[in-house]
């Protein structure tokens, strides 16, 4: 199942200055780690350096450096003569259309509170704004980070470049903020990335080119459609997006697997053409592998890990096999009910799009394709016992090839948040046909109520608390409004519910942001106002996304003046 050596090497498809690049760095963060101990030891800060002279000079100042480890004095001396500073080759850029006060802001929001609050997060697309500096593009060979042709809004904190999947959320609050043109730059960005390298990247940097993320580019051009009604801007991307979804539906990523009825589906899977450790996190991944004995074993585990990435899911127990142990991810073996939910909403989006252009024949390839897939997601991941959408895992000694026949019990009973993310396509049909009919939508609705995930600060990614920031007690700002944004469009009592999970969720980052002055990635959702903890890097704050969700469920929702923003201490009701 894992990618051959010869698809992980086509997937690096770095130039031999970038590979160069990449083995010098990995080479210091190495020596960083001998030098410094595992303590606050970020490896990621490493490959970021941009380099300041001549690679071959900075290579042999490495070598010369004291053994068995140079002081911090001594690393911290090598690094200033031959480095520049992680994250200097993108530089600060206020958007030229950022206003402190849009007009048309939140127009819904009457609590003085909310609204200054909300006007404070909308401040923070300032800071979080970059133009990759013009060296990146004469200089490759200098840098880890890849050239852009537009502006960019970062996540914050240690994540200096652009993130795929992120980037949807970032562009919905933009365009609640009025920032269309930030917004369209965001799209052209990734196009530019797709147009280069066949699909959009995990991110902006060559050591992420080895993988891809939730695929959201088609959902990002709809929003900014819906918000600016610019057709001009829908032809100018519109030829690249079934570039992407071909790449969706290669063979790495195609799983077909044969109904009860011998109905054959087609589905997809998260797969990296990687087979090393990740560049970024290479000292972790070592160390994890050191575990494992073969050489293959360590391949595949390293295959595994960095497919778990491209699910943007990294880590958490929905992927191992054994939920205390990271040697058994097995991400490449399971169908994931988020992904597959992308890709419908892809092949609708790209259906609509091509509709608007006047592209009749792509429209109709594009909306037989999601009608395939809507029949394929209900024969093969739902669960009408549980009322639920579930992983399906293929069998451990499942060839890659050929078909696989469905049995019940390969599907994955314990409970995360994304059983439910396909309720999100009730926010997007095609005429009036909902993904859910308001029957099941309900009975989905009382099962997420029962399924113990939803707290007082939002909804937890699972049940299970493992240490893995994908899981208990974390909640994550997309995971809130997918699921929100679809209970919303599912009948009265569910929109009752997803207010509700809006409300939680905007206090939680309210109270947070007024005890720490900052957004946070992501939140502890058993108690407001804390953030969350757990994964293999320190809590970060910014925070694209973060701040994305929270304008826009304020946009959605509202906030009455009478409405208390503090925490509140009433629960949801299960059941």
């Amino acid at each position: 199942m894992a990618p051959t050596a010869a698809a992980a090497a086509a997937g690096g498809g770095s130039d031999e200055g970038a590979s160069a690049l990449l083995g010098l760095l990995q080479r210091v963060q190495s020596e960083a780690l001998r030098a410094l101990g595992p303590h606050d030891f970020d490896p990621k800060f490493y490959v970021d350096l941009p380099l300041a002279t001549d690679e071959g000079a900075a290579d042999a100042a490495l070598a010369a450096l004291p053994r068995p480890a140079p002081s911090r004095a001594e690393l911290d001396d090598f690094l200033s003569r031959y480095f520049g500073d992680p994250g200097s080759d993108l530089v600060p850029a206020v958007p030229p259309d950022f206003q402190a006060e849009p007009r048309g802001f939140l127009p819904r929001v009457h609590s003085p509170e909310a609204r200054a609050w909300a006007l404070e997060v909308h401040a923070l697309w300032k800071p979080l704004a970059r133009r990759v500096a013009p060296d990146v593009a004469a200089r490759p060979d200098r840098h880890t980070l890849l050239p852009l042709p537009g502006g960019v809004v970062v996540p914050g904190s240690r994540f200096r470049e652009v993130y795929y999947w992120d980037s949807y959320w970032v562009v919905r609050g933009l365009l609640v903020s009025k920032m269309y043109d930030t917004a369209k730059a965001i799209v052209l960005n990734l196009v530019y990335l797709l147009e280069k390298y066949g699909f959009v990247p995990n991110g902006a940097r060559s050591y992420y080119i080895n993988r891809s993320q939730p695929p959201l580019l088609s959902s990002m051009v709809l929003e900014v459609y819906r918000a600016t009604r610019d057709v001009e801007f829908v032809r100018k991307v519109f030829p690249s997006l079934p570039k992407e979804h071909s790449f969706w539906m290669s063979d790495i990523h195609n799983v077909a697997i044969a109904d009860n009825h011998g109905q054959v589906h087609n589905l997809s899977r998260y797969q990296a053409r990687w087979n090393k450790p990740r560049p970024e996190s290479a000292t972790i991944d070592e160390e994890l592998a050191s575990k494992v004995n073969s050489m293959a074993a360590k391949e595949k585990l390293y295959s595994e890990i960095a497919s778990t990435a491209e699910s943007g899911w990294d880590f958490s127990s929905r992927w191992m096999r054994n939920s205390s142990d990271m040697t058994t991810l097995a991400t490449t073996y399971i169908i994931p009910v988020d992904l597959n939910t992308f890709i419908f909403k892809m092949e609708l989006d790209i259906g609509a799009l091509a509709q608007l252009v006047g592209d009749n024949a792509t429209s109709e390839k594009f909306l037989k394709a999601s009608r395939a897939r809507h029949i394929a997601i209900d024969s093969i991941l739902w669960n009408s016992e549980m009322e639920q959408w579930l992983d399906y895992w293929l069998p451990a000694d499942a060839d890659c090839q050929g078909v696989h026949e469905w049995k019940s019990n390969l599907q994955n009973r314990n409970i995360f948040a994304s059983n439910f993310i396909p309720l999100w396509l009730n926010a997007y049909h095609s005429g009036s046909v909902c993904f859910a009919d308001e029957a099941k939508s309900k009975r989905v609705m009382v099962s997420l109520k029962a399924s113990g995930l939803l707290h007082a600060a939002g909804i937890a990614t699972s049940l299970t608390n493992t240490g893995q920031q994908w899981d208990f007690p974390n909640g994550w700002a997309p995971l809130q409004h997918l699921i929100a944004e679809g209970l919303l469009h599912s009948g009265s009592e569910a929109k009752n519910l997803a207010e509700d999970i809006a409300t939680r969720w905007v206090r939680t980052n309210y109270a947070a942001y007024k005890s720490t002055g900052a957004m946070h990635e992501k939140y502890n959702v058993t108690a407001c106002g804390e953030s969350g903890g757990g994964g293999e890097y320190k809590p970060q704050t910014g925070f694209g996304w973060s701040n994305g969700v929270v304008l826009s469920f304020l946009e959605e929702f509202g906030w009455p003046e009478d409405k208390e923003i503090a925490c509140s201490g009433k629960v949801i009701t299960t059941g």
